[in-house]
């Protein structure tokens, strides 16, 4: 019965320090090569935060399974800032395009509950109404509007 351990890591900068050392130092891994290939795996997340899964098998041996990184880190990435807004609705710390907003539901989509894109998309939006992000200098919520109103159309 294989055994699963799950961390957050940085991408691409994992070390055989904590979450990771600790986690899997018991199971009889060798720490370097399973950190190694962590890094490999996630070295196009580089700066965000990556779940992972390295599934244990009884021979030793190990698969990963990389995630993807929350909508949060990947929206704070494409802006360049480091933690959205404290006062939300008053203080905005960004502006994306629907464009990056598309993209982000592209990736996030397999992970999440909704059915399709159009579904996805207002969840993002929600994410940046949250953070204090605007969508081409208009409030998030009013994007999520025209959409359930037809006006604008997301495709898959």
């Amino acid at each position: 019965m294989p055994r699963v351990v799950e961390v957050l890591v940085p991408g691409g900068e994992a070390s055989p320090g904590p979450p990771l050392g600790p986690a899997i130092g018991p199971l009889g891994l060798n720490v370097k090569q399973v950190v190694d290939r962590i890094n490999a795996a996630t070295k196009e997340y580089q700066g965000l935060s990556v779940p992972v899964k390295i599934i244990v098998h009884d021979d030793r041996s190990f698969d990963i399974e990389v995630g993807i990184p929350p909508v949060t880190a990947l929206v704070k990435r494409e802006l360049g800032i480091t933690k959205g807004s404290s006062k939300t609705g008053k203080e905005f710390v960004g502006d994306i395009s629907l464009e990056k907003i598309k993209e982000i539901a592209k990736m996030k989509k397999a992970q999440v509950l909704s059915y399709d894109l159009k579904s996805v998309v207002k969840e993002v939006l929600g994410t940046c109404l949250s953070m204090g992000v605007t969508v081409e200098g208009r409030s998030p919520k009013e994007i999520q509007k025209e959409i359930d109103e037809g006006k604008i159309t997301i495709e898959e």
